[in-house]
């Protein structure tokens, strides 16, 4: 969905630049769009996060600070 939004939002932005500069409803939806969508990734983001603790709990397993699980540099990117 989140693809999806952004090649429309990419058409509005571009095809009908007048309408979104009048109109001043729509950068604010589109601002709270994109807000949802960031704050559903990061939910996202940490649960993974989470379930990748759970690994650690086995008797022989050994973890520690340097193992990253695959979403791990994507957060990185989105704090910087």
């Amino acid at each position: 969905f989140s693809f999806l939004y952004a090649m429309a939002a990419l058409v509005l932005y571009l095809r009908f630049h007048s309408l979104y500069g009048e109109n001043k409803k729509l950068p604010f939806a589109d601002f709270c769009v994109t807000i949802c969508f960031a704050f559903f990734w990061l939910v996202a983001a940490a649960a993974c996060l989470i379930a990748a603790m759970g690994v650690c709990q086995g008797q022989e397993v050994v973890c520690n600070a340097g193992t990253t699980p695959a979403m791990g540099l994507a957060n990185i990117s989105v704090v910087r």
